[in-house]
Order: structure tokens, then sequence, then C-alpha cells
């Protein structure tokens, strides 16, 4: 745990030394770029952020993915402080879990069965430099996931299948401009990280560090790519991975995405979202002012990503797989 704290304090101080240098290096590039007029043809600093910054609400869901569950649910976006270039908010999110598809395992080994209710929360704050150039921001808060589980996807016949409850807490660190963006984050779990799940697999909690880079191709069309570290009490899914993503605005307020990771342990995972909000920079108005349509502005209320406690599984210590005759399985005695 010490070493995942220390690995936590360092990849997070890395991140904010590389988020504090944007603005003299990135940020004077697009300094200049706004001094040649590009801010005054958007209408950027004439944008009071009290009446662009507004709450929203709406629903999001997501395929299962490496170690996260296939999901549905709620969310919204509440400012609690804005001030002329800056806000204080909080994020939260309810989801409903569900089984696994096909039999495959989200977790490894054992499949996520039945429907939980989890839960995200962030309180944060982000605020815009002086050409309003750049967003920055800070968040933290809290996940919970209850999972209930069913069969196992390895051939191997388990009884005793139970619902356990996990938790996290979490950290991210945040920059955005009009093409670039970045995002540092860190999840780690507390409380009871590592449970019996049925009597030959056992579930953790990973620890997970990472850091997207991305760019947008168009103000709809976006990519990005990142590396992530992840660690957990069970010691077989610690190691490396990479993640990209693709995301799309469909319409205002309506944007979809996919996903693909790779690390040893889950090797490779696709998944694919959907997200929708309304309520904020026009969403769902019939009259929209297009200077509140700058990815910059619209980063100030976006949802904060990587919030779902990750889990994996592997078999019981001890254990040792014997095919039963009839069933054609394998049990562990």
């Amino acid at each position: 745990m010490q070493q995942s704290i220390r690995l936590s304090l360092s990849l997070a101080g890395t991140a904010a030394l590389a988020l504090a240098s944007i603005p003299f290096g990135i940020g004077s590039a697009t300094a200049q770029e706004a001094k040649a007029g590009n801010a005054a043809d958007l209408g950027v600093m004439s944008i009071s952020l009290k009446d662009a910054i507004q709450p929203n609400f709406g629903f999001q869901g997501a395929l299962q993915g490496a170690g996260t569950p296939n999901q549905a649910g709620i969310g919204g976006f509440l400012p609690l402080v804005t001030g002329d270039n800056s806000v204080f908010f909080l994020d939260a999110q309810a989801n409903l879990n569900f089984a696994d598809y096909n039999n495959y395992s989200s977790i490894i080994n054992t499949t996520v069965a039945g429907t939980t209710i989890s839960t995200s929360s962030r309180l944060g704050y982000r605020f815009l430099n002086s050409d309003r150039s750049w967003m920055f921001g800070v968040n933290a808060g809290y996940d919970s996931r209850p999972m209930a589980t069913g069969a196992a996807d390895t051939g191997v016949n388990v009884r005793n299948s139970s619902t356990v409850f996990y938790q996290q807490v979490a950290a991210g660190l945040e920059a955005v401009s009009n093409t670039w963006n970045f995002n540092a984050y860190a999840l780690i779990p507390v409380g009871t990280t590592n449970v019996q799940l049925n009597s030959v697999y056992q579930g953790g909690t990973l620890d997970t560090y990472g850091l997207d880079v991305g760019y947008a191709i168009t103000p709809d069309f976006k990519a990005s790519v990142g590396y992530y570290y992840q660690d957990g009490d069970l010691n077989t899914a610690d190691g490396s991975g990479v993640l990209g993503r693709l995301s799309y605005n469909i319409s205002n307020g309506l944007t979809a995405g996919v996903n693909l990771s790779y690390d040893q342990a889950f090797e490779t995972r696709f998944s694919a979202d959907l997200k929708y909000r309304f309520g904020s920079n026009g969403y769902g108005a019939p009259s929209k002012k297009k200077a509140w349509q700058t990815p910059v502005i619209e980063a100030l209320t976006e949802t904060v990503k990587h919030r779902d406690v990750r889990v994996h599984d592997k078999e019981t210590a001890g254990c040792t797989r014997v095919k039963d005759k009839l069933s054609q399985q394998y049990k562990c005695i």
C-alpha cells in the first residue's frame, strides 16, 4: 500500500509540473494567436461565466471494459460557486450495473451477474487562464461499487457466489485548450479490497494511475491515447497498460465514444459509451451562443473522466482443479 501511495504522489507531482508548464509553452503560443485576433473573433473574452455555466444533467451508459461493468444511469453537474474566471463544482452519478454479456468475464475469470447500483461523486475547481485559451482543473471524490457474481467463464464449476462491496477515493488534474487536452488521474481503493467471490476465485480492486493526452481532430471529433499503471493486492494484474479513445459529438450534448485498451492481465478490451447532458451551454435550447461552444468554455462543465471501481480476480491459493465426470466441468478441491 505504501508503494502504491508513493507511486500516486510521484505521478501526481509529475503531472502537476507538466500541467503547470503548459501556460508558458503551449499556452504562450496560443496567447500569441489570441493577440492576432482569434479570441476577439470568437468573443471568448466577452462571455460571462455566470451565464455560460449552468447546471446540467442527463444519462450515460457504457459497455463492459477492463475491470468495469456494463452500466447505465443518470448524472449531473452542479456549479456551487461561479467566479469571473472559475467554477467550484459537484459532479455526481448513479449507475445500474448489469451482468456481463455472452458469458465473457469483465474481471478476467468470474462473470458479473445481477443488477447493483454504483455511485460516483467529484468535487472540483476549474479556472481559465488570462486570455481564456486554456482551462485548468483539479478534482477529487469517492466511488462505490457493489458487485454481484455468477458463473466462471473458464469452465470451472463454482459454488457460493456472493455479492461484494468495493469503494475507492480518486483525484485528477486536467488541462484543456481548443486543440489539446490532458488528464492525469489516480484511483485508490479503500476499505475491504480483497474478497472471496465464490468457491474458487478471489476478487480484488485495482489501484490505477494514468495520464491521457487528447487532440481535437475537429471541434466535434476527438481522439486520445493514454498510459496507465495498475496494482492490486492479489498481485496477478500488476503492470502497465495503454488506452485509446475516439469520441464524437453527435448533436449538442449527445456524445458517443469507443475505447480500446490493452494490458497483460485483461489483454485487449473494447468498450463503447454514450452520454447525453442538457441544461448547460444552451443544450436543448432552440438558440445557442456560438462563443459558448468552444472546447475551453465547454470543458468548464464537462463530466469528470475515469471514475469506475476496477476489479480483477484470481484462483484462491491452494485450489486444485478436478474435472467432474458427469458435468465435464472443473471444480476446486
